[in-house]
C-alpha cells in the first residue's frame, strides 16, 4: 500500500445489500436488474446526495456509503427504508425487492477512493443482522444519534461478529412508515373521524365507519402446505388469535363470523378495511412440513397499505392445540405495543385544537419516562385528558404512575403532595377500571409504590394479566410489585414472561428489573452486567445509577462506585433516598449500604 495515498479519518459507514437478491434473481432476472437501476436512480442517489453521503461502491446486490456524521448516514438510511415500504405496499411479498442496512461510525483508511478496515467491517456485519427492510447499528452509532433523530432503538445487546476480533454492542432500529403525505395536505384522518355518508361521497361502495378506537379484523390465513387437513389448524389458529386480541381492552376487535367472509378469496386490504370499518387488518398463512409447522403473519394499515410488522413462528405439530395458544398469545404480545406505537403517532400529528382525551393520552404515552421534562409533560397531557373525562381510567392511572417514577427519581420538590396526588389518581382509576388489565396493572404499580398493601397489590396485578395473559406490560408490573414484596425470583420469572411475548419492548427495563433481582439475591456478579445495560438504556434515570452503584461497591470496587455515583448527581439531587417501597427491610439495606459506600457517608 503506498503510504502517499493512504488517509485515515473517522467516519460514519452504511452498508446495504438486498435481502434475497439470488432468489429474486432466479425469478426474474431482467425485471430485478430494471428494478434495482430504478431505484437507485429514483430514491437512494437522491437521499446519498441530500445527506451529504459520498457512495463509495456498489455491488450486484449492495453498496457501501461513507458519511461524515451519524445523523447524516441514520437519516439517509430511515428514509430509504420508509420509501422502500410505501414502494413494497401492495407487493407480494415473494415479489418485495427489501434492503438490509447496517451502519457503523469508526476509523477507516481511505485508498484510491475506496474505504478500509474495522470501521467498514463492522457495518457489513451489522447489515447482516438486520432484518429485511430494517436496520441495525452499532452502539456508538445508537449513542450519537439518541434523541437527535425521531427514532427508536432496541437493544440487541453484545454481538459476536465475524472476523471482528471484540464483540460488538449492536442496536436494532424501529422504524415507522408513515403513508405518503403531500406537503400541505391534510394529515391522515384516524379512528373515529369522517361519517360514512362522506366516505360514500367519496367514491368508496359499501363502507363501515371507523370506530372511536383501534380496530383490526384477523382475515383466515392461507393454507399454504397443498394439504386439506391442515384447514382445521389455519383456522383454528385464526380464532385464538381474535380471542387473544379481544383480551386487549382498548381494541375494537372484528368477531370470527365476519372476517372469515373472505375465506379463500384474493383479498385488497384496503377494501376489506372500508367493508368491515377496521384501520387494520392481520393475515398470514400457515405452512406444514414433515412434522413442523411455520405461521407467518403481518400486520397491514388498510388506508395506506403499508406493513407495519410482520414475523414468523415455528413449532412442533405434536400437540396442536398448545402450539395454537403459544402463536395466539405471541401474536398479541407483539401487535400490542406495535399498534399502541402507531396510534401514538397518529395522536402526535393531530392538530392541537382538535385532540380527545384519548389523543392526549396516547401523546402522554410517548414522554411518560425518562427524564424530569418528559415526565412534566405526560402529566401536563394526563391532567388535560382527565380534565376533559373525569372518570378516563387509562389516564388516572398512568398519571399515578408517573408521579411514583418522578418520586422516586427524587424530582418533586413536595413529595408528601405529589404522594397524595398519585393514591387519589390510582384509586379513582380503579373506581373506572371495570376490567382494563392496563389500568388494574399500572393503579396497582402506583399504589405499591407508595406503600399500600403489598399483598392486595399483588392480588391486583394477578387479575391483571389473568384477564389478559398477553399482556407484557402487566407481566412487567407485576415483576416490579414482587420485587418490592420481597421476591426477587418471581419477578424474574415474570420478566422473562413479558420478554417471550414481546421480546423487542422496553428492553432497559427487562435489564434492570432481571440486574436488581439478581443484585437483591446477592448476585452481584449476575446483577452487573444487566444493570449496566440498563444504565447505558435509560442514561437519566437515577435509580438505575442508584443499584449499579450499590452493586459496585459490594463487589469492592468503590473507583467505579463512585464514578456512577457522580453521574447519578447530575440527574438527581437524591443520592441515597427512604426506599420504602422495598418491604424487605434486608433488600432495603443492601441497596442503602452500598450507596452509602459509593458515596463516601459514613452512616
Amino acid at each position: 500500500m503506498n503510504g502517499d495515498r493512504v488517509e485515515r479519518r473517522l467516519a460514519a459507514i452504511l452498508a446495504a445489500d438486498v435481502a434475497g437478491y439470488s432468489r429474486l434473481i432466479g425469478a426474474d432476472e431482467g425485471g430485478t436488474l430494471q428494478a434495482l437501476k430504478a431505484i437507485r436512480a429514483e430514491l437512494i442517489d437522491p437521499k446519498i446526495v441530500e445527506h451529504r453521503g459520498r457512495l463509495v461502491k456498489t455491488t450486484g446486490d449492495g453498496l457501501l456509503v461513507e458519511f461524515g456524521s451519524v445523523v447524516d448516514a441514520l437519516r439517509c438510511a430511515a428514509e430509504v427504508q420508509r420509501a422502500m415500504a410505501e414502494r413494497n405496499s401492495g407487493v407480494l411479498p415473494d415479489d418485495r425487492i427489501e434492503f438490509r442496512i447496517g451502519v457503523n461510525m469508526g476509523d477507516i483508511v481511505v485508498e484510491d477512493g475506496d474505504i478500509f478496515g474495522d470501521g467498514v467491517n463492522v457495518a457489513a456485519r451489522l447489515e447482516g443482522l438486520a432484518e429485511p427492510g430494517g436496520i441495525c447499528v452499532s452502539a456508538r452509532v445508537q449513542e450519537d444519534a439518541a434523541g437527535r433523530l425521531d427514532l427508536a432503538f432496541e437493544d440487541m445487546g453484545e454481538q459476536a461478529l465475524k472476523n471482528i476480533a471484540r464483540p460488538v454492542g449492536a442496536y436494532r432500529v424501529t422504524l415507522t412508515h408513515p403513508a405518503a403525505t403531500a406537503p400541505g395536505s391534510p394529515l391522515p384522518r384516524i379512528a373515529g373521524e369522517g361519517t360514512e355518508r362522506q366516505r360514500r361521497e367519496a367514491g368508496e361502495g359499501d363502507v363501515l365507519a371507523l370506530p372511536d378506537k383501534p380496530s383490526i379484523a384477523v382475515l383466515p390465513f392461507a393454507n399454504m402446505s397443498g394439504d386439506p387437513e391442515q384447514e382445521y389448524f389455519a383456522d383454528g389458529m385464526v380464532e385464538e388469535i381474535i380471542t387473544a386480541l379481544s383480551r386487549i381492552r382498548w381494541l375494537f376487535v372484528i368477531a370470527r363470523n365476519s372476517s372469515f367472509t373472505y375465506k379463500g378469496q384474493a383479498i385488497d386490504v384496503k377494501q376489506v378495511g372500508r367493508a368491515l370499518g377496521v384501520r387494520y387488518v392481520l393475515e398470514g398463512s400457515v405452512r406444514k412440513g414433515g412434522g413442523r409447522v411455520r405461521i407467518t403473519a403481518q400486520l397491514i394499515d388498510t388506508t395506506t397499505g403499508a406493513h407495519l410488522w410482520a414475523d414468523r413462528f415455528d413449532g412442533s405439530l405434536e400437540d396442536v392445540f398448545e402450539l395454537q395458544d403459544k402463536v395466539a398469545s405471541s401474536v398479541a404480545g407483539v401487535i400490542e405495543p406495535a399498534l399502541r406505537a402507531v396510534e401514538i403517532r397518529r395522536a402526535s400529528e393531530r392538530e392541537t385544537h382538535d385532540l380527545t382525551a384519548y389523543d392526549l393520552y396516547l401523546r402522554a404515552l410517548a414522554h411518560s419516562s425518562g427524564s424530569k421534562a418528559a415526565l412534566d409533560k405526560a402529566l401536563d397531557l394526563l391532567e388535560q385528558a382527565i380534565d376533559r373525562y373525569p372518570q378516563y381510567g387509562p389516564a388516572l392511572a398512568r398519571a399515578a404512575s408517573c408521579r411514583a417514577l418522578i418520586d422516586l427519581s427524587g424530582w418533586t420538590e413536595n413529595p408528601e403532595r405529589n404522594r397524595r396526588a398519585a393514591i387519589d389518581s390510582a384509586e379513582r382509576a380503579l373506581e373506572a377500571a371495570s376490567d382494563d388489565p392496563d389500568t388494574l396493572g399500572s393503579a396497582a404499580h402506583a399504589l405499591a409504590y407508595f406503600g399500600e398493601n403489598i399483598d392486595a397489590m399483588m392480588a391486583l396485578v394477578d387479575r391483571a394479566v389473568g384477564l389478559n395473559p398477553s399482556f407484557a406490560v402487566g407481566w412487567l408490573y407485576s415483576a416490579q410489585i414482587r420485587i418490592w414484596g420481597g421476591q426477587p425470583d418471581l419477578a424474574i420469572e415474570h420478566v422473562e414472561r413479558a420478554m417471550r411475548l414481546s421480546p423487542r419492548e422496553l428492553l432497559g427495563l427487562h435489564s434492570f428489573i432481571i440486574g436488581l433481582a439478581h443484585f437483591l439475591c446477592r448476585r452481584f456478579e449476575d446483577a452487573l452486567p444487566k444493570l449496566t445495560l440498563a444504565v447505558q438504556h435509560l442514561p437519566n434515570a437515577p435509580h438505575r445509577h442508584r443499584v449499579l452503584a450499590s452493586c459496585y461497591a459490594h463487589m469492592g470496587r468503590l473507583e467505579e462506585a463512585r464514578a456512577v455515583i457522580e453521574r447519578l448527581r447530575a440527574v438527581s439531587p437524591v443520592v441515597v433516598p427512604e426506599l420504602s417501597q422495598f418491604r424487605n427491610q434486608e433488600h432495603r439495606e443492601l441497596i442503602l449500604s452500598g450507596l452509602r459506600l459509593a458515596a463516601g457517608e459514613t452512616t
